[in-house]
Order: C-alpha cells, then sequence, then structure tokens
C-alpha cells in the first residue's frame, strides 16, 4: 500500500499555476485584441506586426512593473510587521509571550508543549519565532 505524504506547498503551487494561466490568458487576449484592432483598420502586415510587437513590450513592461510594486509592498508590510512585534518585545515581554502561547495553542500545540516552545523561543530568539510561526500560520 502507497503512503501518502502531506504537501504542505501544494496551496503555493496551486496559487502560482493559477496566476501563470490567467496571466497568460490576459497576455494573449489582449494582444489579439491589439493585432484585430489594427488589422480591420489596414492590411498591410508590417504594421499590424509591429502593432502586435509593441503590445507584447508593453504588456511585459506592465506586468514587471506590477509585479515590483507587488513585492516591493509585501517587503513592506513585513518589515513593519517585524518592527511592530520588536517594539511589542521591547515594551511588553509578557504580552508578547501570552501572544505567542496562543500563537502555538492555536496551531494545535498542546499546553504544556505551547508552554515548552514559549520558554524556548525566549530563551533563543524570540522574535524570529514570532515571524516564523506568523508565516506558518498564513
Amino acid at each position: 500500500m502507497e503512503e501518502h505524504k502531506i504537501d504542505k506547498n501544494f496551496s503555493g503551487r496551486l496559487n502560482i499555476l493559477r496566476a501563470g494561466v490567467l496571466g497568460a490568458n490576459d497576455g494573449i487576449i489582449s494582444i489579439a485584441g491589439v493585432v484585430i484592432g489594427v488589422a480591420s483598420a489596414t492590411d498591410n502586415v508590417w504594421i499590424i506586426f509591429l502593432s502586435g510587437l509593441a503590445a507584447v513590450f508593453a504588456g511585459a513592461f506592465s506586468m514587471a512593473g506590477g509585479e515590483y510594486v507587488s513585492v516591493s509592498t509585501q517587503k513592506d508590510t513585513e518589515e513593519a510587521a517585524v518592527a511592530r512585534e520588536r517594539e511589542l518585545l521591547e515594551k511588553n515581554p509578557d504580552i508578547a509571550r501570552q501572544s505567542l502561547y496562543a500563537a502555538y495553542v492555536q496551531n494545535g500545540e498542546c499546553e504544556t508543549s505551547a508552554q515548552l516552545m514559549t520558554n524556548r523561543a525566549f530563551l533563543q530568539d524570540p522574535l524570529d519565532t514570532i515571524y516564523i510561526l506568523n508565516i506558518s500560520l498564513l
């Protein structure tokens, strides 16, 4: 009998596939729209070709710009979250400890295990542990 392994990265790969399919579909339709529109206005093959090529480059630059904005926004958001957690750790370490404990319990750990893991995290680097746990809860 074959064992089935749990693939924790499956949903992430599905999101990448979905984005790729939707992006390709969007690109094909927009370029085809430009080419058909220009072809209906002229029968010059070079003008139709150049308009299609221009649409390809415009779409590529548009997607690259959108991806850059998306990634930089994600980075800024994560940096703000880390700064907020760092401030909480400096001002109220007890609340941060309770928050980490609650996150472990919410993630399925028993209370004893959650307490041990929280204590170990605060002996090492609690900010790193909180950041990793927040990512795994997403």
